[in-house]
C-alpha cells in the first residue's frame, strides 16, 4: 500500500514539472517571436521558478552550515 502512495507522489511531482516545463517553454516562444533579449524568459514567473528550483538545495545547504 505505501508505494501507492509513493507513486501517487511521484506522479505528481512530474505533472508540475512538465507544467512548470511547458510554461516556461510557452514564454520563450513569446519571448523570441518579441524580439526580446535572450534572458527575457528567465526573468519571466516560469523562468524564476525553474531557477528557483535548481538553486533551492544550494540555498538549503549553505544556511545549514
Amino acid at each position: 500500500m505505501i508505494w501507492l502512495f509513493t507513486l501517487l507522489k511521484a506522479a505528481a511531482v512530474l505533472a508540475a514539472a512538465g507544467l512548470l516545463g511547458n510554461w516556461f517553454l510557452t514564454e520563450l516562444k513569446r519571448s523570441r517571436a518579441r524580439g526580446n533579449p535572450w534572458y527575457a524568459p528567465y526573468v519571466s514567473v516560469p523562468g524564476l521558478l525553474i531557477i528557483l528550483a535548481v538553486l533551492l538545495p544550494l540555498i538549503l545547504k549553505w544556511f545549514r552550515n
